[in-house]
C-alpha cells in the first residue's frame, strides 16, 4: 500500500554537495521533509536551516523512526559504508557520484541494494542539466541525423593545488566529474564497446588525476569525454556533429551557480540556460544557424522520482544497474591509462 505522509531525510555531510545541492532540493520537494542533517559543524549547517536537527553520525539518524530516507553526501571513500549502514537498517538511500570508491564496493552495495526493503538511487544530477535536455531533445527529434562524434567537455581553471580531498582522492577529476560525462553519453546512446583514456596530473604538485581525456568507442560513433583543471578559457561544453547537423553549446548549467547565490526551485529564473547552444544545418545548399529554444534545467526532478519511488509510484531516478555501468566505465578508464591501451567492456 501506497503512503503519501511526509518522508523524513537526513542529509549525511555537508560539504559542498549537501549545502548546494541536496538540501535545497529535499526541502523544495513536496512529500519529503528535511529533518536531521549529520554534520561536524553545526554551527556552519544552522545558519543556514537553524530549525533542523543536527546530528552528530549516521547511528544517529538510523536510530530515527521518523527518518525513512539517507542522503549520503560524504567523501567517496564513504559512500559504500554508509550506503550499506543505511540499506541494511531498512532505509531508502541516495548516495552522491561515485557510489563507491572501487567497482568492487560498488558491487557489493548494488547487492545490498537489490535484497533490501528500501529504494536506493545515485545522484546523477546532470541528466536534469538544461543544456543536456536540450540536446537529447534534438536528437529525439532528428535533428542531428545519426550521431557521429559526440564531444563533451567538464574544463575548470583551478592551476593550484589545495589540500582539499577532492584534489587528494583516489582518480582524482576523473573520479569527480567522469561520472556525470560517462552518465549523460551513456543515456543518449548506451554503454560502449571499449575505453581508451589518457589521464594525467599535470598541475605542479598534483598527486591526482588532474587532466582526462578519453574515448569511449562504439561502432560508429565516437564519444570523446575531456576534464581539465588548466582551461583558462573553460567555456565549451558540447560539439555534436551528425548527419542532419551540428550542435554546439558554451557554458555549464546554471543550476548549481544558481543554489550558491542564493536561489531555489520555483524562483523565475532558476534552471534558465544563460548561453543556449547553436545548431547548424546544411539546407538546399544554404547554411542555416538557428538557436533552438532550451529546455529548463530541472534538478528538483531527481527528488521528485525518489519520493515516487519510495511511495511505490515510480522507478528510483538513478537505479543501481545504471549506476553501475558508470563504475565499470570509470574502472576501465583506469585500467586503460595505467595500461597505456584500449580496454573493452
Amino acid at each position: 500500500m501506497t503512503s503519501h505522509a511526509p518522508i523524513g531525510v537526513a542529509v549525511v555531510g555537508y560539504g559542498l554537495a549537501g549545502q548546494t545541492f541536496h538540501a535545497p532540493l529535499i526541502a523544495a520537494t513536496p512529500g519529503l521533509t528535511l529533518t536531521a542533517v549529520v554534520s561536524s559543524r553545526p554551527e556552519a549547517f544552522h545558519a543556514d536551516l537553524p530549525h533542523v536537527d543536527v546530528l552528530p553520525d549516521l547511528d544517529a539518524a538510523l536510530a530515527r523512526d521518523d527518518i525513512g530516507l539517507i542522503v549520503v553526501a560524504t567523501p567517496d571513500a564513504l559512500h559504500a559504508e554508509q550506503s550499506i549502514a543505511a540499506l541494511q537498517a531498512g532505509k531508502s538511500a541516495v548516495v552522491d557520484k561515485p557510489f563507491a570508491a572501487t567497482l568492487a564496493d560498488a558491487q557489493a552495495v548494488a547487492a545490498v541494494a537489490a535484497d533490501a526493503p528500501g529504494v536506493f538511487s545515485v545522484f546523477q544530477n546532470r541528466r536534469w542539466d538544461a543544456d543536456f535536455l536540450t540536446l537529447r531533445r534534438l536528437i529525439a527529434e532528428g535533428e542531428l541525423g545519426d550521431v557521429a562524434v559526440f564531444e563533451s567537455h567538464y574544463d575548470r581553471f583551478r592551476p593550484t593545488v589545495t589540500d582539499r580531498w577532492k584534489d587528494q582522492r583516489d582518480g582524482g577529476v576523473w573520479a569527480d566529474l567522469g561520472p556525470h560525462l560517462i552518465d549523460q553519453a551513456v543515456q543518449l546512446f548506451g554503454p560502449p564497446l571499449a575505453v581508451y583514456a589518457d589521464l594525467q596530473a599535470q598541475r605542479v604538485g598534483a598527486t591526482a588525476i588532474d587532466y582526462a581525456h578519453v574515448l569511449l568507442r562504439y561502432d560508429r560513433l565516437r564519444v570523446i569525454l575531456n576534464m581539465s583543471h588548466l582551461a583558462a578559457d573553460a567555456g565549451l561544453r558540447y560539439v555534436v556533429h551528425g548527419t542532419g547537423g551540428s550542435f554546439i553549446k558554451h557554458g555549464l548549467d546554471a543550476q548549481e551557480s544558481q543554489s550558491k547565490a542564493g536561489l531555489r526551485p520555483g524562483c523565475p529564473d532558476w534552471g534558465l540556460d544563460p548561453s543556449p547552444g547553436v545548431l547548424t544545418q546544411q539546407i538546399d545548399g544554404q547554411t542555416l544557424r538557428t538557436t533552438p529554444t532550451p529546455e529548463r534545467g530541472d534538478y528538483p526532478a531527481f527528488y521528485a522520482a525518489v519520493r515516487d519511488a519510495i511511495r511505490g509510484e515510480g522507478p528510483p531516478p538513478v537505479p543501481a544497474d545504471q549506476a553501475l555501468t558508470v563504475m565499470r566505465i570509470l574502472d576501465a578508464g583506469l585500467r586503460s591509462a595505467a595500461e597505456g591501451r584500449e580496454v573493452s567492456l
